[in-house]
């Protein structure tokens, strides 16, 4: 009995134990039995949590868990790579122009639209996991106006010319890039969609705090591209007015028909006796010939003091394009002789030059000394003060004007409220607010003081010792700095044929301003044409 009684309560007892051993069945017990499925896109990164639907805070709950989302990050990341190689080239070609890569532009522009692009890629990238439909406006409005701008320099052919390839192929990688950004805010809005939906039964339309701070900050950053944009617009549309003003003269090719500069000479060639008559060059002082020098040219001609003139923009000055950097004081007298012989146009020259243009000056009449029969020095530059132009800090404040001048500030703010016309922005009193001029400038900067110095120093011993030479000094200048006074004087001793130096009392830098200048400048003209 005993023995019967322990085995039945032994089967008793093994009951419940049988019962509990066997597995527990949640949700659907079919699925306990289907074999293991290998991840997917969706599931991979996910863990197995099959029990309910997660909060919608839940990190899990993101668009990274596709592969084509990850995957649209990674090839951005590849394409900011690439730009910003790009902008390292673009960047270095300022100073120094790689092969194949000079613009006849200032090459600004190119850079301004590098930048852009990889602002846009870096605000797409930053904020990539939280899409919104107003980024996906200001996305769209950023890529129709890169379009635009695309179109202006395309469909006119003075911008296609200045900008060249480099320029173009800027504009439109810029283009491409932000209809990219569209691309990937739908891509990525789509998948945080699909997500959500998934993983928490439905579409989250609430927002955390730092999500809201993400989309604020967002579009905060592409309304600020929006703006540079529109003023990349407008100034673009202020130089494609501009290059409808035809220049007097002609523009010819120089330097293995690299860029073009602007000649204009207006005349007689020989006088009624038939001997040639001297010809009168001018040579710009610190901006183009046009707003200063010229006018006064004109007056001469009239009044009879000379019979022909000619004179020149630099490169990068008024009419003609920028040169390749870097470019010397030497460099662009040769580019002046090519351009000289091109137009078949030939001496005797009388050399008129002021300031820093006399740099340039003296080294042309010692390259050319058989045919130069006169010099004329307005208040010209010392080779020895040739460091107030290098001077790094001026230096550093081109480059800074430079990399904003495409914004057009100044040039807008003129153009709209300052009646500042095509002339004005070319030559006339605006024209130092031209990329083209900047450019120029930052050129002559960065070699002022080595190339240049060193081909003004050498022309002065090949320089020949009996040209009639003139030298006419600011009033104002010598008197406010006796540096300026000592080597007014030294230049005096250039040649050994000295027919005067003048101090013209009251006069500024640019001597020809005022009426005693000009008077004064109008009677050495004449000694030296007549000798």
């Amino acid at each position: 009995m005993v023995s019967m009684w322990g085995i039945k309560q032994n089967e008793d007892t093994a009951t419940p134990q049988s019962q509990d051993s066997e597995p527990e069945v949640r949700g659907n017990p079919q699925r306990s039995h289907e074999p293991p499925q290998e991840p997917t896109e969706r599931t991979r990164l996910l863990s197995d949590r099959r029990e309910a639907y997660l909060d919608p805070s839940d990190p899990s709950v993101s668009p990274y868990n596709l592969w084509s989302v990850r995957a649209l990050r990674s090839f951005s990341i590849l394409l900011l790579v690439i730009t910003f190689l790009w902008w390292l080239i673009l960047f270095v070609s300022i100073f120094v122009s790689p092969p194949k890569m000079h613009t006849r532009g200032s090459g600004f522009f190119g850079f301004s639209y590098t930048t852009l692009t990889a602002g846009n890629l870096v605000i797409a990238l930053l904020f990539f996991a939280t899409p919104s439909k107003a980024q996906q406006v200001s996305c769209l409005i950023i890529s129709v106006l890169l379009l635009v701008n695309a179109i202006i320099i395309l469909a006119v052919p003075r911008l296609r010319i200045e900008e060249g390839w480099v320029g173009i192929a800027s504009i439109l990688w810029a283009t491409v890039i932000g209809a990219w950004t569209i691309l990937i805010d739908r891509i990525v809005a789509w998948g945080k969609r699909e997500e959500e939906e998934r993983l928490t039964g439905h579409e989250e339309t609430r927002r955390t705090l730092r999500e809201w701070l993400a989309v604020f900050t967002n579009n905060i950053a592409s309304d600020v591209l929006i703006i540079v944009i529109i003023l990349l617009s407008a100034t673009l549309i202020l130089r494609a007015r501009d290059a409808s003003l035809a220049p007097p003269g002609e523009r010819y090719y120089v330097d293995g028909d690299k860029y073009q500069v602007h000649l204009f000479c207006e005349g007689n060639v020989t006088n009624p006796a038939g001997k040639r008559n001297p010809t009168v060059f001018f040579e710009g002082s610190e901006g183009p010939v046009e707003d200063g020098l010229a006018p006064f040219a004109t007056n001469a001609l009239l009044n009879g003091a000379i019979n022909r003139y000619c004179y020149w923009d630099r490169p990068g000055l008024g009419w003609s394009d920028n040169a390749p950097s870097p470019h010397s004081a030497g460099m662009a007298v040769d580019a002046l002789s090519e351009a000289l012989a091109r137009a078949g146009e030939r001496g005797p020259w009388i050399l008129v030059s002021g300031g820093v243009g006399s740099i340039y000056g003296r080294i042309f009449a010692a390259r050319h000394t058989k045919e130069v029969n006169g010099l004329l020095l307005i208040d010209a530059l010392h080779e020895d003060l040739l460091n107030r132009v290098g001077s790094p800090g001026r230096g550093f404040l081109l480059w800074g004007r430079g990399i904003i001048s495409p914004l057009g500030l100044d040039r807008l703010a003129g153009a709209l409220f300052r009646g500042r016309n095509r002339e004005d922005r070319i030559y006339g009193r605006s024209a130092q607010q031209n990329e083209k001029f900047i450019k120029a400038k930052l050129q002559e900067n960065l070699v002022a003081n080595s190339l240049s110095k060193n081909e003004v120093v050498a022309s002065r011993e090949i320089q020949s010792k009996k040209t009639p030479l003139v030298v006419v000094s600011s009033g104002v200048e010598t008197e406010r700095d006796s540096e300026w006074q000592r080597k007014q004087r030294d230049l005096t001793h250039l040649t050994k044929n000295l027919v005067a130096w003048d101090v013209v009392d009251g006069a500024p830098h640019e001597v020809w301003k005022t009426f005693k200048g000009r008077e004064t400048l109008e009677k050495r003209l004449r000694q030296l044409c007549k000798a």
